[in-house]
């Protein structure tokens, strides 16, 4: 009898450490959405690692605008289109620096779109989304980075998807973002 509740107990903690283990990234993602559309920047600042962030929005604008420069007819036959691939990364690199803040974050999360530093303005424009026309999708990449795809309803062939990484055993934070992604398959 007292065998059966030790196995017992033993299997319900296997069970719930491994219960929250999955969880732990759907809860907080869940955590950043809900503090975007708060505008809670002090809680944005503690689920987002801005350095990792950073670097992969510098990534992932630069292969996008070195794609644009590339089908544009004009870049191509121009000498100074080469110039341009070549200059687009550094300038590119200190906008992403000044331009990735909790509220542009939070931006990101209310519409489904990366910032776009080639376009002049205010870094933290203000939108009117509230978030709620946003289609979620969500699923593990792999056991250490968890995904949330936004599609907004009005844009459903563009993708904005929000890459959490584990940070120690329960933690998860914003990492990188994917502006190339496709939805995941329904």
């Amino acid at each position: 009898m007292a065998r059966k509740l030790i196995v017992g107990v033993a299997v319900a903690a296997v069970a719930g450490f491994a219960l929250a283990w999955a969880a732990s990234p759907i809860l907080a993602a869940r955590a950043l959405i809900n503090a975007a559309k708060a505008g809670d920047t002090r809680k944005i600042e503690q689920l987002v690692d801005f350095p990792s962030l950073r670097t992969s929005l510098k990534e992932e604008l630069n292969d996008e605008l070195i794609a644009r420069m590339r089908r544009d007819p004009r870049v191509v036959e121009s000498g100074l289109g080469g110039l341009g691939m070549m200059l687009a990364p550094m300038l590119l690199s200190g906008a992403v620096d000044t331009l990735v803040t909790p509220e542009v974050v939070a931006n990101m999360v209310t519409t489904a779109e990366a910032p776009d530093p080639t376009k002049p303005g205010d870094p933290n424009p203000v939108d009117e989304h509230d978030g709620n026309d946003i289609h979620q999708s969500w699923g593990y990449r792999s056991l250490n980075e968890f995904a949330v795809t936004l599609t907004d309803r009005d844009r459903p062939d563009d993708h904005l998807a929000l890459i959490m990484q584990r940070r120690g055993l329960f933690e998860w934070k914003l990492a990188a973002v994917d502006l190339q992604s496709a939805p995941p398959a329904p």
